[in-house]
């Protein structure tokens, strides 16, 4: 005798032979609305029966000699494991634990996504609370389920104790985050590949926390600091402000490093540091000459200018970066960036050496120092552009022809 589950397969095999040919185009608005309705409904109720089979086939690991059900269906089914192993045990918790979830799931009320996040949800409850607490917990998800979409039920999750018993909902958010944030330091981890063209793959994993503070300095970094000539993609704007972000720590406030506080060296050639032509190097970083003289603006670097024999000339100078003094003189006095026809404002642009700049043996002094956008002052020092300054102190630059 056929079991009634494998007949009900042949059945909907059979049903969607019969419209697999079928133009779905040619269905009106109302049509196609209840079928996408309906079908999301079924495709819900027909993983509630998967899951239901799923959460039974031990049986069928340990005949083959495999190690566990979800190395059985992957091998099987060639499918991922891992995506295998979310589903047995999402099956194992609907079956044998949450009985409104499997309700809820076999009428198609709550699909698998949701499914998921629910059973999780419940599964985190603290060990020691009363069972009506956690009927009532099930009750109040598997209900949510016909209004939130997972995400949403997700954080209705994990606050579920807030709603069914208030007095054990601080303690168990406290034990909880406890919890995360220890594992978050545990799996927090900076990885970096050199990929030989330049750039350097930099894979960081850090707690939420963290990556929130972190992405709330880049965005005041990046907005409004572009000018309004360059549009670029966010990513990429983000990228260019981690670059600004390290270039303005004060090693003076970082641990120390090598006897001292944490800085880079760059050592480059006198004559290409007047000159902005020919190779720097940045630790054991080669960058240009041009680039060299543009950090040496505003980035904690020491430079170690050196002579036709190769001997250190001067390792720094008394002062390269304007003070903090200086930088709200500037910003007094200028309010915003100096390129003509920039409108950023102060507090979004850096002090550049304008007249005689410091590569060249210039002063850090109030006079010479204008106030540029990170637009221009890149253009400030890119050897493709010239500049002139105006009477009225502003800058005007156009490309080298």
């Amino acid at each position: 005798m056929t079991h009634p589950i494998l007949r009900c397969t042949t059945d909907i095999a059979a049903a969607l032979a019969g419209v697999a040919d079928v133009p779905a185009a040619w269905m009106d608005q109302a049509d196609k609305r209840a079928a996408l309705r309906a079908l999301t409904v079924l495709s819900s109720r027909l993983e509630a029966v998967r899951h239901a089979v799923l959460a039974n086939i031990d049986d069928l690991a340990h005949d083959e000699g495999m190690r566990d059900a979800a190395t059985w269906l992957a091998h099987d089914q060639r499918l991922d494991r891992n995506e295998v192993a979310r589903s047995v045990r999402l099956a194992d918790a609907v079956e044998r634990r949450w009985p409104l979830l499997r309700a809820g799931f076999a009428d198609g009320s709550v699909n698998r996504a949701q499914a998921a996040v629910i059973a999780n949800a419940l599964d985190d409850l603290p060990a020691g609370i009363a069972d009506d607490v956690r009927l009532k917990a099930e009750e109040h998800l598997v209900a949510e389920a016909a209004t939130f979409a997972p995400r949403e039920l997700r954080v209705l999750g994990r606050r579920i104790l807030d709603v069914v018993a208030p007095e054990l909902g601080e303690q168990h958010e406290r034990e909880a985050l406890e919890r995360e944030e220890r594992a978050a330091l545990r799996h927090t981890r900076l990885v970096t590949r050199r990929r030989g063209d330049g750039t350097t793959d930099i894979h960081v994993r850090v707690s939420d926390a963290v990556a929130e503070r972190l992405l709330t300095t880049l965005e005041a970094f990046t907005s409004p600091r572009q000018g309004a000539e360059e549009r670029i993609p966010h990513p990429q704007a983000m990228g260019q402000a981690f670059v600004a972000l390290l270039e303005r720590l004060d090693p003076r406030r970082l641990p120390i490093h090598g006897g001292d506080a944490t800085s880079v060296i760059v050592t480059i050639d006198l004559n290409a540091l007047c000159s902005g032509l020919g190779i720097a190097t940045a630790g054991t970083t080669p960058i240009s000459a041009s680039e060299a003289r543009r950090l040496a603006c505003t980035a904690r670097l020491i430079p170690a200018v050196l002579g036709g024999d190769s001997v250190p000339l001067d390792l720094g100078r008394s002062r390269r970066l304007f003070s903090p003094a200086q930088r709200k003189a500037m910003a007094v006095r200028d309010r915003c960036c100096r390129g003509v026809g920039c409108d950023i404002p102060a507090a979004w642009c850096e002090a550049h050496h304008a007249a005689d700049p410091w590569s060249s043996g210039g002063r850090t002094d109030l006079g010479d120092g204008v106030l540029l956008c990170n637009f221009h002052h890149q253009r400030a020092h890119d050897d493709s552009y010239l500049h002139t300054r105006l009477p009225n102190g502003d800058l005007r630059f156009h490309r080298r022809r």
